[in-house]
């Protein structure tokens, strides 16, 4: 028998998608020894190369402006676009490895699956997971666990309280539900992508694919041929997600294949030049257990914008419900898009189990109904939801308490979560560590609307009419300052820039989503800039930077003693106008 290898650590995080991988990072950063195991050989989920989903948020694919998510997901798909602008998938493979890996008190498992959990008064205190590469056996103890499993594997095994399927209308008083409750989820899908050769390539079909006609397919628009499809979709009614998932996947080859002999050989879709260049392997999977939490997201939080005290993420994907058996249901249309009012928060009860003491939830299996699940499902949403749960941990880990019992220190979580680049509706920086909300701020030019004093009103992103940003002319070389009612010992700046929040930047297979995109940074971004710190009108201390192609810039001074900062805005990406949604002084 191999020895077993025993591990501590303060946080252990079980699944590697983005929910994973935004909680690992944030709870790491907070200074708690966290570890990071992931089943597959590599990061990413759904997102990754072995799916090829397009990361979706709020922001609708741009249809809700300046909604898109910032904090650790912002970061991440920023240095993407710096450094992958085709947009290439095993190269983001590579940038969210190397996030995770290089994190200092980040350790990551790939190849390592969880297959035992020890319990004992309701709380987790390990788990044993296998490494299918190294054939090496695990035991992982740790403080606090998160579920980022998309399958809420480790709650099952735990006893954690979850639901499979759809509520009955009247439980939660939800009118997109069906009127009685049932064990139905939406399905799986796999993806394709196609290339155009630049001539006539004929397709074979293999003879296990199946046969589809237009009118089989008049529901479904296939008139983008170079990628698809998300409704190439099965599972969730007579085959169960998890159990039947050996067969759906095969289905689905099927499924794609047909699909594709279809387009190629069933009439003229243009496709005389197009070759198929890959096809997944791995399912996409939307839905399948969903853990309960101290409170469950519904339909009426989505769509009223409930205002909790405890938010802590927020969402605004639309109530994507998908029909029941998915490609089976060629009578229906593959979904239904039922649209939130704009964005809606997500409360911090959403985030733990409601029965297992040190379970937090992260990803698809946040405490919601079928219905809220619709929305809050997707990657975006996702990842903000796991950085607040990781940001979570990390404080429970360091005060000694349960992840219930952060409750007493919510609005701390939620400036912490403020000054990591995250949102939350109608929570504004409270920080009294940051010395610049009592500066007064002026400016060499500014572009009307955006005055200067706006980069310290406590919200750094435009909402509705407001626009919290200072602007002004890039050619202008235009100079923000920043004046202390007295001199002090000054550690750090952090200063948030514009970084177009009403644009995609996410990678996908689909040339419409990046056809909207810009093959580099946003050029709203400030791409070179200039700092300044002063004591009674001298020069302290002089900085020439670049934004490296973030938003959030934190710029470490040591120690210096000043009165005043000034930063001045020298070039951006490619837009007339340079922006600062915020900058603060610690």
């Amino acid at each position: 028998m191999r020895e077993v290898q025993e591990m501590t650590f303060d946080f252990i995080v079980v699944g590697g998608g983005m929910a994973g991988i935004c909680g690992a990072i944030a709870a790491a950063r907070k200074g708690i020894s966290t570890a990071l195991i992931h089943n597959r050989p590599v990061l990413g989920g759904n997102a990754s190369s072995e799916i090829r989903m397009h990361i979706c948020g709020a922001d609708h694919h741009m249809s809700v402006p300046n909604a898109r998510e910032t904090g650790v997901l912002e970061e991440i798909l920023l240095e993407n676009k710096r450094r992958n602008p085709e947009m290439v998938y095993p190269i983001f493979d590579a940038v969210l490895w190397e996030k995770v890996h290089f994190q200092e008190n980040l350790t990551l498992y790939l190849n390592t699956h969880m297959t035992e959990v020890e319990c004992q008064n309701m709380k987790i205190t390990g788990i044993y997971a296998k490494q299918l590469t190294t054939e090496k056996t695990f035991h992982f103890i740790g403080t606090m666990f998160m579920d980022a499993t998309g399958d809420g594997v480790l709650g099952a095994m735990a006893g954690a309280e979850f639901r499979v399927g759809r509520e009955g209308r009247n439980q939660y008083g939800e009118s997109l539900a069906p009127e009685q409750e049932d064990s139905f989820t939406m399905g799986s899908s796999l993806m394709f992508k196609a290339r155009d050769m630049g001539h006539q390539v004929p397709f074979i079909k293999p003879f296990w694919a199946n046969t589809y006609t237009e009118e089989q397919l008049k529901l479904r628009d296939h008139s983008n041929i170079s990628s698809g499809y998300w409704w190439i979709e099965l599972g969730g009614g007579e085959q169960e997600i998890i159990r039947d998932g050996e067969e759906i996947r095969d289905e689905l080859l099927k499924a794609v294949y047909g699909v594709w002999d279809h387009i190629k050989n069933g009439g003229d879709h243009g496709a005389g030049q197009m070759e198929l260049d890959w096809v997944g392997f791995l399912p996409g999977k939307r839905e399948s257990r969903r853990l309960i939490g101290d409170y469950v997201l519904t339909e009426k939080d989505c769509l009223e914008g409930t205002e909790f005290k405890d938010a802590i993420a927020y969402g605004g994907w639309p109530m994507d419900i998908h029909t029941v058996e998915g490609f089976l249901n060629e009578t229906d249309n593959p979904t239904v898009w039922n649209q939130v009012n704009g964005i809606y928060s997500i409360p911090y009860r959403c985030l733990y189990s409601c029965n297992v003491e040190n379970l937090f939830l992260g990803g698809r299996v946040i405490s919601c109904s079928h219905v809220a699940f619709s929305s809050t499902r997707v990657m975006g949403t996702c990842a903000v939801a796991g950085q607040a749960a990781g940001t979570a941990a990390a404080l429970a880990v360091k005060k000694a308490i349960l992840p219930r019992e952060v409750l007493s220190s919510i609005e701390e979580l939620q400036q912490t979560l403020l000054k990591d680049d995250c949102y939350i509706p109608y929570v504004k920086n409270q920080d009294a560590d940051d010395r610049a909300r009592t500066a007064v701020v002026t400016a060499s030019h500014w572009l009307e609307g955006c005055e200067p004093e706006q980069v310290i009103n406590g919200v750094a992103r435009t909402v509705g009419d407001e626009t919290n940003c200072w602007r002004a002319l890039t050619k202008d070389k235009p100079i923000l300052e920043l004046k202390l009612s007295e001199p002090l010992w000054i550690e750090e700046l952090q200063i948030t820039l514009d970084s177009n929040l009403s644009r995609e930047i996410t990678p996908s297979i689909d040339d419409a989503v990046l056809a909207r995109q810009e093959f580099q940074p946003p050029s709203e971004l400030i791409d070179r800039y200039e700092i300044d710190v002063l004591l009674e009108g001298e020069i302290i201390e002089h900085r020439e930077l670049r934004s490296m192609g973030q938003r959030l810039q934190r710029i470490s001074l040591g120690c210096i003693r000043g009165d005043t900062v000034r930063v001045k805005a020298v070039s951006t990406y490619g837009s007339e106008n340079a922006g600062i949604f915020e900058v603060r002084i610690y």
